[in-house]
């Protein structure tokens, strides 16, 4: 099989995890897209437009027999429009919304519950102390190595309250919330760049999720390469598309299609929660993919979702909003030093995968106690404690989904 599962460990799976936090060879949720789904139409776009797309794909989902709704409101664009656009709709349907504190991370709760005082919902915040605590249960959920899972969280949350989840997802991927990313990448590259540089500039707006020295933490069954992860890229920068719909393009069939789609499905369906995800209805993808990308990112003053502010702007909402983009947000540096270096100390220093020839033992402890580590490493280790703990799940099975780190 062609992702890693409990049957199975292909090596390119695990390098794709591991350097790109998703992994491209599993069968998407979601529509695969090409350069010609990003190529500008004359059509103007239309705020208006994007709105009615939103109200119909939230009555056809409560036609499908969603009696009770929740939020996950971050206190962000996306879900603040949900829940302004769920709120116009329907004024006297009770609502809960839910947002996540983590421990010693920015906190985002004060701004979603202005959020949901303007319109009057109850506001229930989860309180995450140990964010790897009840990873092994999250991990054995989704049959996939990975630890950022706030949604597992959420979806515990909202549980209690309903039987259905209203959220922004995809609203980063398709009308261009990844401004941070963007600057960058436009700073690494001119209109001379070969698709190859475009792929490591784009590379290097990633850079959390691989390390410097990433080809000598895999062991020799992994096989890994770099030219085999460029050359997974490649086809969404060798086109004739401008540069940044270049990245919309690569944004969109990457985490999106092969991370956050699949693993927020498997949580919702495992604690039976239907999902209302209007941003990512096939008609408004359809429709958001061909809009001129400077109606996505205003490059002048760094702002993304350009369209989507203007709706928000029409209910008086924008000025709750801030122009950066937090989202559900953990701090891996404290997260590291509270918890997550005790954790990898103790599950990595007696890798299976290590043993098995999967990762390299060597690296692991050239690294483990080192003082005031590189976040980039920490994020690294993390990465690396959910493989082990998925192995231990599945291929050794010599841990149990309830046990608690």
């Amino acid at each position: 099989m062609n992702e890693l599962n409990p049957y199975s460990l292909e090596p390119g799976s695990l390098v794709d995890i591991l350097t790109l936090r998703y992994n491209p060879s599993q069968k998407p949720l979601l529509q695969k897209l090409t350069s010609k789904d990003f190529e500008p139409t004359n059509l103007k776009p239309s705020a208006e437009y994007i709105e009615k797309s939103i109200e119909d794909s939230i009555h056809e989902k409560l036609r499908t027999g969603v009696k009770k709704i929740s939020i996950a409101l971050s206190g962000g664009v996306d879900s603040a429009l949900m829940l302004t656009i769920f709120h116009s709709l329907f004024p006297d349907v009770r609502i809960n919304a839910i947002s996540i504190r983590f421990s010693n991370s920015i906190d985002e709760t004060p701004l979603a519950k202005k959020i949901a005082e303007k319109f009057n919902v109850e506001h229930h915040i989860v309180e995450v102390e140990n964010y790897l605590s009840e990873l092994p249960k999250a991990i054995s959920i989704i049959g996939l190595p990975f630890w950022d899972l706030h949604w597992y969280h959420v979806i515990k949350k909202s549980k209690e309250f309903s039987d259905g989840i209203l959220s922004g997802d995809g609203g980063d991927e398709v009308f261009g919330g990844y401004t941070f990313r963007y600057k960058k990448f436009l700073s690494l590259t001119t209109t001379n760049s070969s698709p190859l540089e475009k792929v490591k500039a784009y590379l290097h707006c990633h850079e959390r999720d691989w390390v410097p020295d990433q080809d000598q933490l895999f062991g020799d069954k992994a096989k890994f390469s770099w030219d085999f992860i460029h050359n997974q890229l490649i086809p969404y920068f060798d086109n004739s598309l401008n540069p940044l719909d270049q990245v919309f393009l690569a944004d969109y069939n990457g985490k999106l299609l092969y991370n956050f789609s699949p693993i927020n499905t498997r949580i919702q369906n495992h604690f039976e929660i239907k999902s209302v995800t209007p941003l990512l209805s096939t008609g408004l993808i359809s429709y958001a993919t061909h809009i001129p990308n400077n109606l996505k990112y205003d490059r002048e003053r760094d702002i993304g979702k350009i369209l989507l502010r203007k709706i928000l702007t029409k209910y008086g909402v924008d000025s709750l909003i801030p122009s950066e983009k937090y989202g559900f947000n953990v701090n891996t540096l404290n997260l590291w030093k509270l918890y997550g270096h005790k954790l990898c100390d103790y599950y990595l220093s007696d890798s299976r995968a290590a043993k098995d020839g999967w990762i390299r033992l060597d690296w692991i402890k050239q690294y483990i106690n080192k003082p005031d580590l590189d976040v980039r490493y920490i994020n690294k280790f993390l990465g690396l404690l959910a493989f082990e703990i998925w192995y231990r799940l599945f291929l050794t099975k010599e841990m149990k989904a309830d046990t608690k780190l």
